[in-house]
């Protein structure tokens, strides 16, 4: 399972085990319940739930990357190029006698 939406789904089911111990107090209508269920589930997902936040945000970053990779090789596609490459920052080949001082 993608592990941003497996994030998503333990900060909602953290959320409802909040709310449904909250529920049986009798001083708060449900509404004012679920705000504080709201405001209690943000610090316990930021502690209890580390593990998958940091794994979601892993995934991010690593699609970050191959889309980022991907718009560079559609962009030299269309420049008429081959591969991505940086301009003038590549090495010239070995005994092509380019970088030697004449």
């Amino acid at each position: 399972m993608n592990p941003v939406v497996k994030y998503t789904l333990l900060r909602y089911g953290l959320l409802l085990v909040v709310f449904l111990l909250l529920l049986p107090l009798p001083f708060f209508s449900v509404l004012v319940k679920a705000m504080i269920a709201i405001v209690i589930t943000m610090p316990l997902a930021w502690f209890l739930l580390r593990r998958w936040r940091d794994r979601s945000a892993e995934a991010l970053a690593e699609g970050m990357a191959r889309r980022r990779q991907r718009q560079a090789e559609l962009r030299a596609a269309l420049a008429g190029e081959d591969t991505p490459a940086d301009s003038g920052s590549a090495d010239p080949p070995a005994g092509s006698g380019a970088s030697e001082p004449r």
